[in-house]
């Protein structure tokens, strides 16, 4: 076996130690929001790249309900190209970063981010949900209850183009 082979599969195998790691802590039901902080501080100082252990930490401090350090971990993982690492978890920030940006009370921030979010299968209709979520906190509760609807729509088993109609007319008058 080469070095170069070697190095792949242990930097590999480090990878997915590490994810296996950080899956287990999530699912850990036995420890406070305190102890996952922790932990996960530890977790993201050894990831495999800075994006994932910036987002991951985000997401320990999103949700401990610190919010104020959710954000600034989530804008570091977007500083550190995690759209380019890993863009299931990319989606995922989208979604997560509003949602705190929203709690923060950065409503237009919020709402723009969530209108940019890409379309991906890890997040769904998610994106929208929390845009209606957003636009109801910024007092704009036609927009969003629209925005609601038009998330909802394509999952229904009928009666498509008149939702859409109804939808459509909560905003335009």
């Amino acid at each position: 076996m080469s070095t170069d082979s070697r190095t792949s599969t242990d930097s590999r195998t480090s990878t997915d130690d590490w994810e296996a790691r950080v899956a287990a802590l999530w699912a850990d039901a036995d420890i406070d929001d305190a102890q996952r902080i922790t932990l996960m501080e530890a977790l993201a100082a050894a990831a495999p790249h800075p994006a994932l252990g910036s987002f991951e930490l985000g997401g320990a401090h999103d949700s401990g309900g610190q919010e104020a350090a959710a954000d600034i971990h989530y804008a570091a993982a977007t500083a550190a190209g995690l759209d380019a690492v890993d863009p299931t978890r990319a989606a995922q920030l989208v979604v997560q970063h509003a949602s705190t940006l929203r709690n923060l009370g950065r409503l237009d921030e919020a709402i723009a981010m969530l209108r940019d979010a890409p379309e991906h299968p890890a997040t769904g209709a998610a994106p929208r949900v929390f845009l209606a979520l957003a636009l109801h906190s910024a007092g704009r509760p036609d927009e969003a209850l629209r925005v609601a609807i038009e998330a909802v729509e394509p999952t229904l088993p009928r009666y498509h183009r008149s939702v859409k109609a109804y939808a459509a007319a909560l905003t335009e008058q």
